[in-house]
């Protein structure tokens, strides 16, 4: 009987996360230490600001911090070959310390202590900018907030043809936080149409107009097929 219920548990489990595992990083393991070298050596570039924030593997977490205005953002670009293909969901651990002062996306303040950034297929749409600048795919951006409602959906300032912003959570205090996001589903409640592949995914933060800087931390990301 109780091998049963623990077959049970564990198929549960693994129907929860969404099926095989298509791509994963798990930060826990590392050593403490800067952690912008090693990231590089997987891929990651880094973007605005990016190399002004602090990035530093402490505790078993990828700990991102500043005590400035900064916007910052690193991911990775996958070749066409290892695309993310028959995506289902993806899994964050991750968490905030300290939210910056002064972010709330209602009043049109869109900052954020950490949020990620999910690119999918290859089509661009546009910025919102003349002559087609800065046209990109459409994207998926869950985020912890402070202010925002939790399952609460929102618009950047630009980018609001192809771009998804979710509060996933508000919780701070060092609190560690299981996100699972299904990108399949909400791609086709957004959009009327199936998932394309993951073709990029990163991280951000972002302080700018606000005051206080802003501390977060990422354990692992997983992504999941159908």
């Amino acid at each position: 009987m109780k091998k049963i219920l623990l077959s049970i548990l564990l198929m549960t489990a693994f129907s929860f996360a969404g099926g095989k595992v298509l791509y994963s990083l798990d930060f826990t393991k590392q050593k403490d230490g800067d952690a912008k070298a090693w990231l590089r050596s997987k891929g990651f570039k880094f973007l605005l600001d990016a190399n002004k924030l602090s990035m530093k593997f402490q505790g078993g977490k990828l700990v991102i911090e500043t005590s400035g205005e900064e916007a910052g953002m690193f991911g990775v670009k996958f070749p066409p070959s290892r695309y993310l293909k028959n995506i289902g969901s993806v899994r964050i651990v991750w968490g905030v310390d300290r939210f910056p002062k002064g972010a709330n996306w209602a009043a049109g303040n869109n900052r954020l202590a950490i949020g990620t950034l999910i690119s999918l297929g290859t089509k661009k749409l546009s910025s919102g900018l003349p002559l087609g600048i800065n046209a990109a795919p459409p994207f998926f951006g869950p985020f912890i907030g402070q202010k925002e409602r939790v399952g609460g959906r929102y618009l950047g300032m630009l980018y609001k043809e192809g771009g998804r912003y979710y509060c996933v959570s508000n919780k701070n205090g060092g609190a560690t936080i299981t996100t699972n996001f299904n990108i399949s589903q909400k791609f086709q409640q957004e959009f009327k149409k199936p998932a394309p592949p993951v073709t990029a995914f990163g991280f951000q933060m972002n302080t700018e107009d606000t005051s206080g800087g802003a501390k977060a931390f990422i354990k692992s990301i997983t992504f999941y097929s159908k």
